[in-house]
């Protein structure tokens, strides 16, 4: 029996940890970011059963995190691409990106 109390309390000692190292993807498909490309400002909406939202609802996707990268196709671009997202970013950073289409600033909301 006190082996499970011991147990319980580590568990809710490591929630907070666990809870502050989220990874830069997870904020940002948690808060949504907004994309600086091509002199556009694009607000985009993550859900969490893998879909994405953008331009008020124009675009619309598929996401998935595989490891340090963000891949997603869209009904403006079909063939899934992944792109690299820094490591270590929170709601309010910004940072810029490549892909295949150039560099955008993103900003997680």
């Amino acid at each position: 029996m006190k082996r499970i109390f011991a147990c319980l309390a580590v568990v809710a000692l490591a929630a907070p940890a666990i809870a502050q190292t989220q990874s830069t993807l997870q904020v940002l498909t948690t808060k949504g970011m907004v994309m600086e490309a091509g002199g556009m400002e694009i607000d985009v909406t993550y859900k969490p059963d893998g879909t994405f939202t953008a331009m008020d609802d124009q675009v619309t996707g598929k996401w998935r995190i595989d490891g340090d990268k963000l891949c997603t196709s869209s009904n403006f671009s079909p063939a899934e691409e992944c792109v690299a997202y820094p490591t270590g970013k929170k709601s309010g950073d910004s940072f810029e990106v490549t892909s295949a289409q150039g560099t955008a600033t993103i900003k997680i909301k």
